[in-house]
């Protein structure tokens, strides 16, 4: 009888943890990631105080950092990937909207990628050269070419979406694109600060989640932005870093620097790391910290 107990045990315990175990190793290698709509969340939803508290104190042990987000001179968004049944989100000052110079090219490359699925805009080869080197070179005359094919009042009206509101004015602005990068032409600034290319972390961090999982205008339409945004032309920053410790991974991302401003994004896919990264400063040493700031960020990830 002990044997029969024994065997009878096992076997439970094989029944009960089957399914655990698959759900734990259930990993996603392409992207976008397909999702039904029932397990996809607003990022919100996944801060997680304990990884944001960790962010915080391995910032503020730089006491460089420290001054600089106490006076809100810089931001820094994390979102943990690795885990899409267990997202985590972290944010410094993740509603404190900035000027990021190049960064907000994203926001035009979703009104022009929108535009296409809605027929307002025709879907040349000239035009998708333009977005690619847009994102990859930072390229203004091309950005400026598209701004002007697709209007301000365009740009904005999918900025503001509700189904996007990646421009909020009740969580302290988000993306915004008021100015074509030209020496010539009308400004808009946004509402709340009068900021003519604007972003917050937290709302860039929004932009690559929902691109991430497919929801940014229709899930083709994701992967063609994917595909746009992957393969940096733009050695520096964050990416400078990547290079380094990761020259494997897929790095989907936008940066942008002016002056004292700098600004920097990305959306890292490999086996061994899964992330989302944005910072925004203003700091004449910028491209240095942001490079430091994502070797910290991969010691925070190895917690």
């Amino acid at each position: 009888m002990y044997s029969v107990s024994l065997l009878t045990i096992c076997f439970l315990q094989l029944l009960l943890s089957g399914p655990v175990s698959l759900a734990q190793s259930k990993t996603y290698d392409k992207l976008p990631i397909n999702l039904p709509d029932n397990e996809i969340k607003p990022l919100r939803q996944y801060v997680d105080r304990d990884f944001e508290n960790t962010l915080m104190r391995r910032l503020n042990a730089n006491q460089k950092w420290k001054r600089l987000i106490s006076q809100k001179q810089m931001s820094v968004g994390l979102v943990d990937l690795r885990d899409i049944d267990n997202i985590k989100f972290a944010r410094v000052n993740g509603n404190e909207m900035m000027y990021a110079a190049s960064l907000p090219k994203i926001g035009v490359l979703l009104a022009a990628i929108d535009a296409f699925e809605n027929g307002e805009l025709e879907e040349t080869p000239d035009v998708l050269a333009d977005l690619d080197i847009m994102i990859s070179k930072s390229n203004n005359e091309a950005t400026t070419r598209v701004m002007d094919l697709l209007g301000f009042e365009k740009i904005e009206s999918v900025l503001k979406d509700p189904k996007y509101a990646f421009y909020d004015e009740q969580n302290g602005g988000g993306l915004w694109v008021g100015k074509r990068y030209a020496s010539t032409g009308e400004r808009h600034g946004e509402p709340l600060k009068n900021i003519s290319h604007a972003a917050t972390v937290s709302q860039v961090c929004r932009f690559y989640y929902l691109m991430a999982l497919g929801r940014l205008v229709t899930f083709e339409r994701s992967k063609q932005m994917l595909d746009i945004m992957d393969e940096p032309g733009l050695h520096h920053k964050f990416v400078n870093s990547l290079d380094e410790i990761a020259p494997q991974a897929q790095v989907y991302r936008k940066s942008g620097s002016w002056k004292t401003y700098h600004s920097d994004s990305v959306l890292v896919w490999g086996p061994d790391r899964k992330y989302i990264l944005v910072a925004l400063l203003n700091d004449a040493d910028g491209e240095q910290i942001l490079r430091k700031l994502l070797m910290t960020v991969e010691e925070i990830m190895k917690l």
